[in-house]
């Protein structure tokens, strides 16, 4: 299996260009199954999910044409639905899959989803995603490993969601878009992938109104048309990069960065001490100078400080003087990067949602586990400032969310190679073969 041997690097300097949403161009995708004609998606990054989400639609019967080596674009037709429940051996490996559900009852009135995968982070029930269809009118069947939806006609209704969940608010704004009457989902998620969503189903003809704000409104339509849109830069490749240069005490101009998405760690990383300059290039991250202080972080939905910062944050607090909280609040099983980090000699105890760091300590390089996708960024970052040589197993999870991460870390001045199982360019060590 794939490692990363990551080595202390010094400071990160240079500038980063960051790539389309991972979490905006998934239900993106998935929503080009509400139409017949051809849209064009732009700016998607080329990751592992997104292959994922391009087998399920083509076994849907979607039409893609990948240029994302050339063009970071996506061309996607599904004339007609040829299937209507996707294969397990797809949708288990990622839970974003599930956003499939919506589009496949607005479209063909039916829907038979395997139970999804993904990181174990957390349960993420789909219960509210069940609601929001049962509400409309459709007819719910949950069976051994798998859930069914059918519907011979949605009708507009009021959907309160108990928590404002991303996926459950993509979801039933997906189904209800060519329902009859109006929806409201009140208490809805207000994360700006909810918005790029609405912004590129309003492209096709939708009607949606209230994205990015608890209470979205969406009227019927009959009938929706292709249509070119450009995904939104990834708001955690951004944080993920501007930790990348406190944690280093670097000085990186992160480019093609929305200010207004990462709010939270912009404010927190300015409690730390660390300078950050919104500029008409990006944002200028410099932690060149000053003795940095520590902070406290509680997880919350947005536009609260984002759950899938709390690890990578979370590495970059064991590298400063003092004593720091972090209480997670999104999910119940987010901690399984703290018995990693304290494999390098963080001192990091956990009780229940709440960790406690104590900062400054040195860090050491270690054999560690990509437990999830952001648990693996932080790792990684912490093995540019451990001493020695750092290994992070199970890196697909980092692949799955980041573009070209070995390549734009190491532009930055990274020591970071990636060895798979049949390249033999580096030993264990990160060391070239001398064979």
């Amino acid at each position: 299996m794939a490692k990363f041997i990551v080595q202390k690097s010094g400071p990160l300097m240079g500038e980063v260009e960051i790539s389309g949403s991972k979490n905006a161009v998934l239900p993106i995708m998935a929503a080009t199954l509400l139409c017949e004609e051809e849209c064009n998606i732009m700016d998607v990054p080329k990751l592992r999910d997104v292959d994922v989400m391009n087998q399920i639609l083509m076994r849907i019967g979607a039409k893609v044409t990948d240029e994302l080596e050339q063009e970071n674009k996506l061309t996607i037709a599904t004339p007609e639905i040829a299937a209507t429940e996707p294969p397990y051996g797809l949708v288990s490996k990622m839970r974003a899959s599930f956003v499939i559900m919506g589009p496949l009852l607005a479209r063909a009135g039916r829907a038979r989803i395997p139970l999804p995968g993904g990181c174990a982070i957390g349960a993420r029930p789909i219960d509210l995603h069940l609601k929001g269809f049962a509400a409309l009118g459709a007819k719910i069947v949950e069976g051994s490993g798998f859930v069914e939806a059918q519907a011979d006609k949605l009708h507009g209704t009021t959907v309160y969601l108990d928590f404002p969940s991303v996926g459950a608010t993509e979801n039933i704004m997906m189904a209800a878009v060519m329902a009859e009457g109006t929806t409201t989902i009140e208490n809805a998620a207000e994360e700006p992938e909810i918005v790029d969503l609405a912004n590129f189903i309003n492209k096709m003809g939708g009607r949606i109104k209230g994205a990015g704000t608890d209470t979205i409104k969406i009227e019927g339509v009959e009938k929706l048309h292709g249509c070119t849109h450009h995904v939104i830069p990834d708001r955690i490749e951004t944080g993920t990069f501007m930790l990348a240069a406190a944690i280093t005490r670097g000085n990186v101009l992160v480019k093609n960065a929305l200010p207004d998405h990462v709010k939270p760690v912009i404010a927190k990383l300015r409690e730390c001490g660390v300078s950050v300059e919104d500029t008409l290039e990006g944002l200028r991250v410099d932690a060149t100078k000053g003795k940095f202080t520590s902070t406290d972080i509680k997880t919350m939905p947005y536009p609260g400080f984002p759950t899938d910062m709390q690890s990578i944050f979370m590495a970059f607090l064991t590298t400063v003087e003092g004593k720091s909280t972090v209480i997670e609040t999104v999910f119940e099983n987010r901690f399984m990067h703290v018995s990693e980090l304290a494999r390098m000699g963080a001192n990091i105890t956990t009780n229940d949602r709440s960790a406690t760091i104590i900062g400054g300590q040195k860090l050491t390089g270690a054999q560690v586990v990509a437990t999830d996708l952001r648990a693996g960024a932080a790792l990684v970052l912490a093995g540019l400032v451990a001493e020695n040589f750092t290994e992070v197993d199970e890196v697909y999870h980092i692949e799955r969310g980041y573009e070209h991460f070995v390549d734009k870390f190491s532009a930055l001045g990274a020591n970071i190679v990636k060895e798979s199982p049949d390249t033999n360019n580096y030993n264990k060590y990160g060391k070239p073969d001398e064979k």
